[in-house]
């Protein structure tokens, strides 16, 4: 029952291996018999070519499993390949001396069906004289095909393990960025509920309400890398519901999300370093009321993203002084699309900085949301009420 089993399940490698040595077999069957008929020296029918190459190949094909055995035992290195070469020359003269006698003992069960009578020692000597160099040869021919496929495996095994560790490596290096980032966006609103106990309790104990509840979004997609935008934007208009009670009428908020990006796939929290940078520069340091905008666009199947604010922008010749968030958005960005994405901040016509994302358009299989989505009929969401 486990022969059959095993059989059952390695048939397609046995079904090659057989079929390679009849293919060599009827070759030079095919060589035996035209030259036979072209030459005439002897009568040979297209049968007794075919029954003698046959039986000459399928003893070849007996012995190259232990010859395969010993050269993967005994492969040949740069370290003692002096000795190797001297064990192989042995081994090869016992292959040569065991295909002699195996192929004697067939041509025996042969001979009636051929109508020959040389004995088994006369066959012996024959075979002997006759082809001793020609299975010296196919031994080493056995041998060095062997190791050449032994060779690439290993080579081949050995670009698939550093594939998965470079991959592993990037996926740690991605998630430690991204447990780096929580940490920030955490301090940050907890920065806000304490500014806010001073003035204001009941905004406090809403905005503690709002940051749990953001917390737990944030938990259970802390293993993915990528999510739809539409989550994206769930949790970005959790964030700023944060913002919007310690800031009140001086921020303002406008989505301009086009239906056909919803379900784009983007970086999980790619979105809320770029706002809190935008409220941060662009709408704190002044006492008017100023406006953050999203946009979300594909073109060319390439999705671009935009947050911009209408603050003060760059001082005339500063640079700009990228904090976690956004040295952490360009290291994460790097490990997930490479020279496939681009990322810039730069200065508004209008006044502002616009910083502008774009990436290869992919899918992501939605997830659920703990969380109902909200109304997603208006495309541009003017987010800026009081709450």
């Amino acid at each position: 029952m486990k022969i059959t089993s095993w059989l059952r399940q390695n048939w397609i490698p046995w079904t090659l291996f057989i079929g390679f040595w009849t293919i060599i077999g009827l070759s030079f069957a095919s060589q035996f018999y035209l030259s036979s008929a072209l030459f005439g020296y002897t009568t040979v029918t297209w049968s007794q070519a075919v029954s003698v190459t046959l039986g000459d190949w399928y003893v070849w094909a007996v012995l190259s499993l232990p010859v395969i055995w010993f050269a993967r035992r005994f492969p040949f290195h740069r370290r003692h390949w002096g000795k190797l070469v001297v064990i192989h020359l042995a081994a090869s003269l016992v292959a040569c001396l065991a295909y002699v006698f195996i192929r004697a003992a067939v041509g025996q069960l042969q001979n009636p069906l051929l109508g020959m009578t040389a004995t088994f020692f006369g066959t012996v000597e024959k075979l002997f004289l006759k082809n001793s160099f020609l299975n010296l040869l196919i031994y080493w021919i056995i041998v060095s095909v062997s190791l050449a496929f032994d060779y690439y495996r290993k080579f081949r095994d050995r670009e698939v393990r550093a594939a998965a560790l470079e991959r592993r490596l990037a996926e740690a290096r991605l998630m430690a960025l991204q447990m780096q980032l929580n940490p920030h966006f955490l301090f940050n609103t907890l920065h806000t509920i304490s500014a806010l106990m001073h003035i204001d309790v009941e905004k406090a104990d809403r905005t503690m309400a709002r940051l749990s509840e953001l917390l737990r979004l944030a938990l259970e997609n802390t293993d993915a890398n990528e999510v739809p935008l539409r989550d994206e934007l769930d949790f970005l208009r959790r964030y700023l519901e944060i913002e919007q009670t310690r800031f009140g009428d001086r921020l303002e908020v406008r989505m301009d999300i086009a239906p056909d990006t919803l379900d784009a796939a983007v970086p999980n929290l790619i979105l809320q370093p770029l706002v809190e940078n935008a409220i941060r520069h662009g709408i704190e340091p002044y006492r008017k009321a100023g406006v953050v905008e999203i946009r979300a666009r594909r073109a060319a199947g390439r999705l671009r993203l935009e947050v911009r604010d209408n603050g003060g922008g760059l001082p005339a010749g500063a640079d700009l002084e990228e904090g976690v968030g956004l040295a952490n958005t360009r290291a994460r960005l790097e490990h997930l699309y490479g020279h496939q994405h681009e990322f810039t901040l730069s200065e508004a016509p209008e006044g502002g900085l616009v910083a502008t994302l774009t990436l290869p358009v992919r899918g992501v299989s939605p997830v659920a949301s703990p969380v109902e989505n909200p109304d997603e009929k208006a495309v541009t969401d003017d987010a800026g009420h009081n709450p």
